[in-house]
């Protein structure tokens, strides 16, 4: 069962940056498309960014220029680099493969805080 553990969150400043990380056992993520969501209080869980199995990239409208989906293969990790951030950009954010036929449970997230 795949559980993704996500870490890197915090406050910041409007403008500042954070870098988000996920990994998890039991997935390989190079050979799966791999997603960051975010949910904001009240709202529903929305997919900011992808990356598919061979490399290319999505990126929500909202983030676009600003976010940057990103992994390791060699560590198995999945990386956000989050620039610009705006206090729309508060949310908890997970990660999740997509399209993955097994067994697969949301993790806890990381929260991310932009606020002066």
């Amino acid at each position: 069962q795949v559980q993704p553990v996500e870490s890197g969150g915090g406050l910041v400043q409007p403008g500042g940056s954070l870098r988000l990380s996920c990994t998890a056992s039991g997935i390989v993520f190079g050979g799966n498309t791999m997603g960051w969501y975010r949910q904001a209080p009240g709202k529903q869980r929305e997919l900011v960014a992808q990356i598919f199995a061979s490399g290319a990239t999505f990126h929500a409208t909202s983030v676009k220029g600003r976010f940057t989906i990103s992994r390791d293969n060699a560590k198995n990790t999945l990386y956000l680099q989050m620039n610009s951030l705006k206090p729309e950009d508060t949310a908890v954010y997970y990660c999740k493969p997509i399209g993955y036929s097994g067994s697969f449970n949301w993790g806890q997230g990381t929260a991310v805080t932009v606020s002066s």
